[in-house]
């Protein structure tokens, strides 16, 4: 019998390397900056598993910095840099917590957050730098005092990522009607992305007529989030694309454990199965669409 320690232990312990993909893929949406171990490592790891290619995603200021920073060492890493959703309503109210690394309480105010959207747009016309997000809404983690700002936030990474012709990535938690809003007032860039999707079927449709990639992580295999499979059924093929949004969502069964690029693959078997075609099929598919979605060049 274990022991509680030893329990602990395992529970924190990395996940085994699963089965490599034979067709290539790329996680579309990763914190590798978050996880633990080198960038080398990580990359490793991941191309040993048949994943070749990460999108590196920022979610504030030193964040998007490091993630340029590294698309630019790595051919294999492409960048997204933006403001969180939850960083926009902090940036605000000159709140140090959460995403942010100051480590100090800094002057608030539009003013602040408008110095830290030109720093967002300054970093997106680099040429390594394929996306502007994570952005968007979430009315989890955020109450209604951090709406305005947050919606305010939204609607300027939306036309920064229309000015320099880059990808939106959008983080939407709990606010599905607004996000869908706020992108058919301002007009969506002609590549955006619902990382993490978390709508229902009838979203799904939605998004899919619109022409929106919805992107699907570890959650879509967990046992209550039917309703995430049921839009994987329906999205159309070439508008599906695969991430970890690593170290987080890690896929049964190691729901719980860090979960890092590597694990892909685990989450892809899943989502075969939902659609009902051999993995292979669905892995080239997936890779295709991730480089057809942050326009780079496939292989």
């Amino acid at each position: 019998m274990p022991s509680n320690a030893s329990s602990r232990s395992d529970k924190n312990a990395a996940p085994p390397l699963p089965e490599p993909l034979r067709v290539p893929v790329a996680d579309s949406h990763t914190h590798l900056d978050m996880q633990s171990g080198t960038v080398d490592e990580a990359l490793a790891k991941a191309a040993s598993a048949g994943v070749t290619t990460v999108v590196q995603v920022g979610c504030d200021l030193a964040g998007s910095r490091w993630a340029a920073e590294t698309a630019a060492a790595y051919d294999a890493v492409h960048a997204t840099v933006a403001l969180h959703p939850n960083e926009a309503p902090r940036i605000v109210h000159g709140d140090p917590d959460g995403w942010s690394r100051q480590g100090a309480r800094q002057p608030g105010g539009d003013a602040a957050l408008d110095e830290a959207l030109a720093e967002i747009d300054r970093l997106a016309a680099l040429p390594q730098v394929k996306g502007v997000g994570e952005t968007g809404l979430d009315h989890f983690r955020t109450g209604p005092e951090g709406k305005e700002a947050q919606e305010r936030s939204f609607r300027a990474h939306i036309e920064i990522a229309k000015r320099h012709g880059k990808t939106l990535v959008i983080h939407d938690r709990d606010a599905h009607a607004d996000v869908l809003r706020i992108l058919k007032e301002e007009g969506a860039p002609e590549r955006t992305v619902f990382h993490c999707y978390s709508g229902d079927a009838e979203m799904a449709e939605t998004c899919a007529s619109a022409g929106y990639y919805m992107s699907f992580a570890g959650n879509v295999t967990f046992k209550n989030a039917q309703n995430l499979r049921d839009a994987l059924a329906v999205a159309p093929a070439e508008l599906v694309l695969v991430e970890t949004d690593a170290p987080f969502l890690t896929p049964v069964p190691y729901r719980g454990r860090p979960n890092a690029p590597y694990l892909v693959p685990v989450t892809v078997r899943a989502m075969a199965a939902v659609r009902g075609v051999d993995e292979d099929t669905l892995a080239g598919a997936l890779a295709a669409n991730t480089a057809r979605a942050f326009g780079y060049r496939a292989g």
